[in-house]
This record gives C-alpha cells, sequence and structure tokens, in this order.
C-alpha cells in the first residue's frame, strides 16, 4: 500500500518553498524528497511526524486521510512507548488478538507485538492501515494530539 501524499506539494508551494529547501531542512537527498512527494517511495513514519510538525499541520490532513486541517502547535517527540499503549488500546477496543490485527494489517504477529511494546516504530503504511481500520486519527495513534476522531 502506497500512500497519496499529494499535500507535501501542496504545502512546499504554498510556503513558498522548492523541493531542494525542504531537503537542506530535512538532511536528505532532494531526489528523496521528490519522490515522497510523487508518491513514489513511502515517507517513513518519522519524517512524516516531522513534515506535519514543520508544518504545523494534523497528519490526517497531511496524509490526505482528512480534509481538514488544523494547526498543530503541539510539537511532539517521538514516544514509542505510548504510541505502542494507543496500538494496544485500539486492538483491544476492536477486540482482536494481536494475530488478527496483524493479519488485517498484512504484517507478522512478530511486528505487532514490538510495536505494541514500544520496541519499534510503526511503519507509515502500517499505521494508514491501522487508521483505517479503527477508523481512529494518525495523530492521536502518534500522541500529537488526545482526540481519537479523525475529521473528515
Amino acid at each position: 500500500m502506497m500512500t497519496n501524499n499529494t499535500r507535501l506539494e501542496e504545502l512546499r508551494e504554498e510556503n513558498d518553498l522548492k523541493q531542494i529547501d525542504l531537503a537542506n531542512i530535512f538532511k536528505i537527498a532532494k531526489s528523496t524528497y521528490s519522490e515522497w512527494e510523487h508518491n513514489k517511495i513511502p515517507i517513513p513514519t518519522k519524517r512524516v511526524i516531522q513534515i506535519a510538525n514543520y508544518y504545523k499541520v494534523n497528519i490526517d490532513y497531511l496524509l490526505n486521510i482528512s480534509n481538514i486541517r488544523t494547526t498543530n502547535d503541539n510539537i511532539t517527540s517521538i514516544n514509542l512507548n505510548k504510541i505502542g499503549d494507543n496500538i494496544k488500546y485500539i486492538r483491544n477496543t476492536l477486540k482482536l488478538s494481536q494475530n488478527q490485527l496483524a493479519d488485517m494489517l498484512s504484517i507478522d504477529q512478530t511486528t505487532l507485538s514490538k510495536y505494541e511494546l514500544g520496541k519499534s516504530l510503526i511503519q507509515i503504511d502500517t499505521l494508514i492501515g491501522l487508521s483505517k481500520l479503527s477508523n481512529i486519527s494518525i495523530d492521536y495513534i502518534i500522541g500529537r494530539t488526545n482526540n481519537p476522531k479523525i475529521n473528515k
């Protein structure tokens, strides 16, 4: 599953930036940023968070999960334990075992367990799948907001 990142270009142009500007800001190759913007490769979760923090927008908006753009001034660092707790909470709310949820997300149970234990950062495609499956905001899962609702 590849994410649809058309808002990267929109946000970049809105801020009168060039791809090279963002590549320099995030200390990556311009070609990498271009591939993200043109949906050729998935953006790592860590970078999605950094980009959303840079533009001060919600991740749901950035990744076209929501058409509602909210300002997020609460820049947060990545807390793997908080993310893991949120993933486990969602799984329990859905009344699914780790095996069941892992199957639904097309990952193995060991990987899901690492996410829930805060030992590994959830991959962006899996995060998007979890958000869509549970109808819970990526920003909530990542710990950037206390509101689990996706503002459509």
